[in-house]
């Protein structure tokens, strides 16, 4: 069983940022329309490596990813009390932890912000053990694959607007997984464009007429 602890209190702050600029990169969306629009899966948040030159991650390695990511996440639903089927698995060329079960909504919150830290902290675990930034992905109670659908229909309904009216429609604030689904969507289809912009929390996507 992997340690399951989070970062200590007594951990300086400086120590802990450091720690997860390890995992996301300087900056892990810089800038996230190229990351997003040259990813295999999301995340949009790519694992940069602060500069240095990437290693090819096999297979191997990046299944051991998620047997680490889901002794993790194991430990923290018995922390938090809760039940789930956890699952680990490779996809796409990125290691994947899925949980299924019931009473899972809380680990989501609202708009996946939950998830989202627990995926940070989950990366920051496997980091912590391999010394390599992960581009782990973790959903919870399929709620990934199910805000896609949402995404998807949002995007094509931008798609419409722009193709109606010429105009560019800026859509709400999204996280970088929203985003990437976003882009992905306008990216297949013709005459339209997609780009960023704004700086996080509040950075959203503007879909224009294709120049």
């Amino acid at each position: 069983m992997t340690e399951t602890s989070i970062p200590r209190a007594e951990q300086s702050l400086d120590e802990e940022e450091t720690a997860t600029l390890a995992v996301n990169g300087d900056d892990t969306e810089d800038d996230e329309t190229e990351d997003d629009e040259t990813e295999a899966d999301d995340d949009t948040d790519t694992a940069a490596t602060g500069g240095r030159t990437k290693k090819a991650v096999g297979e191997g390695d990046l299944f051991r990813q998620s047997e680490i990511a889901a002794d993790y996440v194991e430990g923290l639903l018995d922390i938090l009390d809760y039940d789930g089927d956890i699952d680990e698995l490779v996809a796409a060329g990125r290691p994947m932890v899925e949980v299924v079960g019931e009473r899972l909504q809380n680990l989501v919150g609202q708009r996946g912000a939950t998830l989202e830290a627990l995926q940070e902290l989950t990366r920051l675990a496997v980091f912590r053990q391999t010394g390599t930034p992960s581009r782990l992905l973790l959903d919870v109670g399929g709620y990934r694959a199910n805000r896609r659908k949402e995404l998807a229909a949002v995007a094509k309904n931008a798609v419409e607007k722009v193709k109606e009216y010429g105009e560019p429609v800026r859509l709400d604030a999204m996280s970088a997984f929203e985003r990437k689904c976003v882009h992905d969507v306008v990216n297949a289809m013709s005459g339209v464009a997609s780009e960023s912009e704004g700086v996080e929390p509040n950075r959203r996507i503007v879909v224009r007429p294709a120049d």
